[in-house]
C-alpha cells in the first residue's frame, strides 16, 4: 500500500494500522464460536438449530450494539470506545471458559458478541483521519480486519486439540486485554473529538443522531450489506461444519480449508475500497452482486443422481461438485463479497460526515444480523430438508433479489434524474438519492451512460469521442470472439465425441453440431433489440457472462460416457447464447463511429469476431491433449487409439477467458442515451420488404459462413474418413472472417450490390466445385473449393452489410418526404442498426440447416450430393434477386456512381 493511498493529517497512519489489528483481534475473537461450538456440540449433543443459534448469538449482540456504539464513537471519541469494547469482549470471554450448560454458553456468548461491535467504532475513528476521497481506501483496509475469522480458523482447532475448547476461550480473551493496552498506546486523539475538547463544544445528543435513520434509502442500504458481510460471517462461521459434514474432513482440515474462504473475503477488501473510490460504488456492486448470484447457484445445486429410461434400459449418472471445485468457487464468492462491503461502506462518511456513527452503525447492525439470522436458517433448512447445500439456495435468493432490486432502483433514480435535468449529478447508488445531510451535494459519478455523444463533431471526435469509441469496439470485438468460439465449439466436440465412448448415431452428432445454430439464430432476433432497450454496457457484460452456462457443462458432461443424448442437447442448445451475441455487438458498435469510420470499425467487430470459430478449432484440438487444469479439471479419457485426452478443456478452457470479458465490458464500455428507443420504435422494419431481402441474401453469404464452419469438420471427418481432417478445420474460417474484416473497402469503392452479386456466382461455383470433387473423391480439392467458398462468403458478408445503409435511407425518403433531414437520418441509423441485427439473426440459421442438410443426406443416400445441389439452387436464386432489387438497371443501386453517393449520405453499417 503506497504512502499516497492512505495520506492522511498527522497520527491518521498510525491510527488506521492500530485500528486495523485490534479489529482483526475482535473479529477473532467475535467468530470464536464457529470453532469451539464444535467441542461444545460433541460434548452437549446439539442438535443442528441449537448449533446454529449457539454460533450466531455473539453475532447478534455485536451486530445489536452497533448502533449505539457508533454514536458514542461520535460522542465521545472513538479511540476511548475502541478500548472499552474490547476490554468488556474480553472478560465475557473468559467467563464462557467456566459454563457448564447449554443455557450458560448462551449467556456469555451474549458477552463475547460486543467485541464484534468494534466494526462501527473502528468506521466512525478512522474516517475522522481522511479525506473522502481516501476514504474508501481507507475503510477498506480497516475492514479487512474480517481476516481475524481466518485467524481463528487456523489456529484455534490446534489449540483445541490441546487444550479443550477451554483453552481457545483464555488465550483469545488474553489477546484482546493485550491488544486493548498496545492500542491505547499507540493511537492518538482523533481530530474532531480533539478540536471538541479544545473549544468545549458539546456534542450532538442520541436523539439528533439517530435522527437520520428515519430516511428510508438508509435502510436500503443497509440491506445490500445484509448480504455482502451478513453472509460473509454466515459462511465464516458454519463452512467449517458444512466442510465435516459434506465431504467427512476432520476439525483440523475442515478449519483450515474454511479460511481459503475468510481470507480473500477480508484481505480483498482493501482493494474493494480503491476500486470504488476509482471506478464508483454503482460498478463494484453491480459486478458483486452478479458474481455472488452465479456462484451461489452453483453451490446450491446438490449432489443428484438421474435415472433416465431409455431404449435399452436405465442410464444413470451422477451430478455433485467435488471438494476443490467447491473451495475455487468459495474463493470467488468471497473476493467479490468482500468488494461489496467496501463498496457498501464508500459512501457513509461522504455523505453523513456528521453522523457516521449513527449511519454505519446501522448498516453495521443489519449486516451482522444477518451474521446471526443466517447461520441459524442454516441449521433449520439441514433439519427440514436434510440437504446440505440449502444454504446456498437460501443465498441464491437473497443475493438475486437485491440484484434485481438494486437494478430496478438505479433504472427509476436515473429516469426521474434525466426529467429533472440532473443527470450528471445523480449519485452513485440509488440508496443515496435523497441522502445527505442539509445542503449536501451528491459528487458527480465517475462512470455512467454518455449523454453527449456526436461523432459527427469533428472537433468532438477528435478530443473525446475517438478514444471511447475504440475502447467500446476492442471490448466489444473481444467478447463477440469468445461468443463465437462457444457458439462453434461442439463443431470439434461432437467428432471426437465417438472417440471416447459416446455410442451416438451419425444423425444424432450432426444434430449436435447443428441445435446450436438453431438456438443462436433465434436469439438473435431478440438481441437485436436489447442494446437500445437495456444499453450497450449492460447487454454486453451480461450476455458475455451467460456463455459460462454452456462452458462449464460441456466440460462435466463430457467426462462420463453415460451422460445421455438429452444432457448433451440442452447444452448444445445453451450455446446458443454465443451466436446471439453477434447481432446485440454489431447494433450497439454501429452507433459509436461517424459515417466515415463505422463500415471500417464494423468490419473489424464483426470479421474479428467471426474468427472466434478459427481460434476454436485451431485452439480446442490441442488443449485435449493436455491436462490443462491439473487435478482441478477432471480425469482424462481413453481414446480408441490408446491416447489420453481430456475433452473436458473443450469448455473449461473459455471459463477465464470469459470472466476477462464479462470484467471487460463492465468496467470499460458506455452506453449511448440517444440510441435507446423501445421495441415498438425498431419493430418499423418488419413492414418492410427490404428487410426481408436483405434477410434471404445475408443467408447466402453469413449463414454460409456459419453453418460450413459448424458442419465442415465432421462432414469431412465422414466423407473422407482417411484424412485428420480436423488439423485443416480452422482455416475456413480464419480465410472467411480475415476476407470479411479486409474487404469492407471493397464494397465502399465498388458497391455493395455489385460485390454482392458476384460473390453469390462464386459461391455458385464452388458448390459445383464441391460436387466433381467429392465424387472424385479428392480431398484437396474438395477442401480448396471449401476454403473459396470460405474466402467469398467473408467478402459477401462485408457488401451485403455495406447495402443496408443505403437501402435504409432510400426507404425512409420515400415514406417519409416530410420528415426533417436530421429526424430522417436518426431514424435511418436506427433502423439500419436494427436490420443489421435482425438479418443477422435469421441468416445464422445456416449453422443449423447446413449440417442438418449433410446429416439428412448422409442419412438418407449415404453422400452429401443431394444437400450440395439444394444449396447451388440457393445461391442461383440469391444471384437473380440481387440482380433485380439492388444491382440491375432497375434496382436501388443502379450503377456504381449512385452506390457512392449513397454512401457519402448514410453512414456506412456493418462490414
Amino acid at each position: 500500500m503506497s504512502e499516497d493511498a492512505v495520506k492522511a493529517p498527522e497520527g491518521g497512519t498510525r491510527a488506521l494500522w492500530a485500528s486495523t489489528a485490534a479489529f482483526t483481534v475482535c473479529f477473532a475473537v467475535w467468530t470464536i464460536f464457529s470453532i469451539i461450538g464444535l467441542g461444545v456440540k460433541e460434548e452437549l449433543r446439539l442438535s443442528e438449530t441449537e448449533f446454529g443459534l449457539l454460533i450466531g448469538t455473539p453475532i447478534l449482540t455485536g451486530s445489536l450494539t452497533r448502533v449505539f456504539l457508533g454514536v458514542w464513537a461520535d460522542q465521545i471519541g472513538g479511540r476511548r470506545v475502541f478500548a472499552g469494547v474490547m476490554v468488556l469482549a474480553a472478560i465475557a470471554t473468559v467467563l464462557t471458559s467456566y459454563a457448564d450448560t447449554y443455557v450458560e454458553l448462551l449467556i456469555a456468548a451474549l458477552g463475547v458478541g460486543i467485541a464484534g461491535g468494534a466494526f462501527s467504532v473502528g468506521v466512525t475513528y478512522v474516517s475522522k483521519f481522511f479525506p473522502p476521497e481516501r476514504q474508501g481506501t481507507a475503510l477498506g483496509i480497516f475492514g479487512a480486519g474480517n481476516v481475524g475469522a481466518a485467524i481463528t480458523k487456523f489456529l484455534a482447532p490446534f489449540v483445541m486439540v490441546a487444550m479443550g475448547w477451554q483453552g481457545v476461550a483464555q488465550i483469545w480473551a488474553a489477546g484482546l486485554v493485550v491488544m486493548a493496552v498496545l492500542f491505547l498506546f499507540l493511537t492518538p486523539e482523533d481530530p474532531e473529538s480533539a478540536a471538541r475538547r479544545r473549544e468545549g463544544r458539546k456534542a450532538a445528543g442520541m436523539a439528533s443522531q439517530l435522527e437520520v435513520l428515519r430516511n428510508v434509502q438508509v435502510w436500503r442500504f443497509a440491506l445490500y450489506y445484509f448480504f455482502v458481510f451478513g453472509a460473509f460471517v454466515a459462511l465464516a462461521l458454519w463452512l467449517p461444519r458444512y466442510l465435516i459434514g459434506v465431504y467427512g474432513l476432520d476439525i483440523k482440515t475442515a478449519g483450515m480449508l474454511a479460511a481459503f474462504y475468510s481470507v480473500p473475503a477480508s484481505l480483498f477488501r482493501i482493494y474493494g475500497g480503491k476500486l470504488s473510490d476509482r471506478y464508483g460504488a454503482r460498478a463494484v456492486m453491480y459486478v458483486t452482486l452478479g458474481v455472488s448470484v452465479f456462484c451461489t447457484f452453483l453451490l446450491s445445486y446438490p449432489p443428484t443422481t438421474y435415472i433416465v429410461e431409455s431404449i435399452h434400459g436405465p442410464i444413470t449418472f451422477r451430478t455433485s461438485m467435488g471438494l476443490l471445485p467447491f473451495l475455487m468457487t468459495i474463493f470467488v464468492l468471497g473476493f467479490f463479497m468482500s468488494l461489496g462491503k467496501a463498496a457498501v461502506f464508500k459512501h457513509i462518511p461522504v455523505y453523513y460526515p456528521h453522523h457516521v456513527g449513527a449511519v454505519g452503525g446501522l448498516v453495521g447492525m443489519i449486516g451482522g444480523l444477518g451474521g446471526f439470522v443466517l447461520p441459524l436458517a442454516f441449521g433449520v433448512l439441514n433439519d427440514l430438508t436434510g440437504v446440505w447445500t440449502s444454504c446456498f439456495a437460501l443465498l441464491f435468493l437473497l443475493v438475486g433479489t437485491a440484484l434485481v432490486w438494486m437494478h430496478l432502483a438505479i433504472q427509476q433514480m436515473e429516469r426521474e434524474a434525466t426529467r429533472a435535468g440532473k443527470a450528471a449529478t445523480t449519485p452513485e447508488l440509488p440508496e443515496m438519492q435523497g441522502l445527505g445531510e442539509p445542503g449536501f451535494v451528491p459528487p458527480p459519478r465517475r462512470a455512467g451512460p454518455l449523454r453527449d455523444w456526436r461523432p459527427e463533431d469533428e472537433a468532438f471526435w477528435q478530443s473525446q469521442g475517438r478514444g471511447i469509441a475504440r475502447r467500446n469496439l476492442w471490448i466489444s470485438t473481444y467478447c463477440l470472439l469468445l461468443s463465437f468460439a462457444v457458439w462453434m465449439v461442439w463443431s470439434v466436440v461432437v467428432a471426437r465425441l465417438p472417440g471416447i465412448g459416446f455410442r451416438f448415431t451419425t444423425d444424432q452428432l450432426f444434430w449436435l453440431a447443428a441445435v446450436p445454430g438453431l438456438s443462436g439464430a433465434t436469439l438473435r432476433i431478440f438481441y437485436a433489440f436489447l442494446v437500445p432497450i437495456f444499453g450497450g454496457r449492460l447487454w454486453t457484460t451480461i450476455s458475455t457472462a451467460s456463455l459460462l452456462i454452456p462452458a462449464f457443462g460441456i466440460g462435466y458432461a463430457v467426462q462420463n460416457p453415460n451422460t445421455p443424448y438429452l444432457i448433451f442437447l440442452a447444452l448444445a442448445l445453451l450455446c446458443g447464447f454465443g451466436g446471439g451475441n453477434f447481432a446485440s455487438s454489431v447494433a450497439n458498435i454501429s452507433f459509436f463511429f461517424p459515417k466515415s469510420e463505422k463500415g471500417s470499425a464494423l468490419a473489424i467487430n464483426s470479421g474479428l469476431g467471426n474468427l472466434g470459430v478459427s481460434v476454436m478449432q485451431f485452439l480446442v484440438p490441442v488443449v485435449v491433449t493436455m491436462s490443462l487444469f491439473g487435478a482441478l479439471g477432471g480425469q482424462s479419457q481413453l481414446a480408441g487409439d490408446g491416447t489420453s485426452v481430456w475433452m473436458q478443456n473443450a469448455g473449461f478452457v473459455w471459463v477465464p477467458l470469459i470472466v476477462v470479458g464479462a470484467f471487460a465490458a463492465w468496467f470499460g464500455m458506455n452506453d449511448i442515451l440517444s440510441a435507446k428507443s423501445s421495441f415498438a420504435d425498431q419493430a418499423t422494419i418488419f413492414g418492410r420488404i427490404d428487410t426481408w431481402r436483405m434477410c434471404w441474401l445475408y443467408t447466402g453469404t453469413f449463414g454460409t459462413f456459419i453453418g460450413m464452419s459448424a458442419g465442415f469438420p465432421l462432414l469431412a471427418k465422414l466423407v473422407f474418413p482417411e484424412v485428420d481432417a480436423l488439423r485443416y478445420a480452422f482455416l475456413g474460417p480464419l480465410i472467411g472472417a480475415l476476407s470479411r474484416a479486409g474487404s469492407g473497402w471493397l464494397a465502399d469503392r465498388m458497391g455493395g450490390a455489385r460485390v454482392s452479386f458476384w460473390v453469390f456466382v462464386v459461391q455458385a461455383a464452388a458448390i459445383l466445385g464441391m460436387i466433381w470433387f467429392l465424387d472424385a473423391r479428392s480431398f484437396a480439392g474438395f477442401f480448396a473449393m471449401v476454403l473459396l467458398l470460405f474466402f467469398v462468403s467473408g467478402i459477401g458478408n462485408a457488401s451485403t452489410f455495406q447495402m443496408v445503409p443505403g437501402i435504409m435511407r432510400h426507404a425512409i425518403d420515400a415514406a417519409e418526404p416530410g420528415l426533417a433531414e436530421p429526424e430522417r437520418r436518426l431514424r435511418a441509423e436506427r433502423e439500419s442498426a436494427a436490420v443489421v441485427g435482425f438479418i443477422s439473426a435469421i441468416a445464422a440459421y445456416g449453422a443449423f440447416y447446413i449440417p442438418k442438410a449433410y446429416g439428412s443426406s448422409i442419412e438418407l443416400t449415404g453422400a452429401a450430393n443431394m444437400a450440395l445441389w439444394g444449396f447451388l439452387i440457393f445461391y442461383l436464386s440469391c444471384v437473380a434477386l440481387t440482380w433485380v432489387a439492388y444491382s440491375g438497371p432497375r434496382g436501388i443501386f443502379r450503377n456504381l456512381n449512385l452506390a457512392r453517393a449513397s454512401s457519402s449520405q448514410m453512414p456506412a453499417s456493418a462490414t
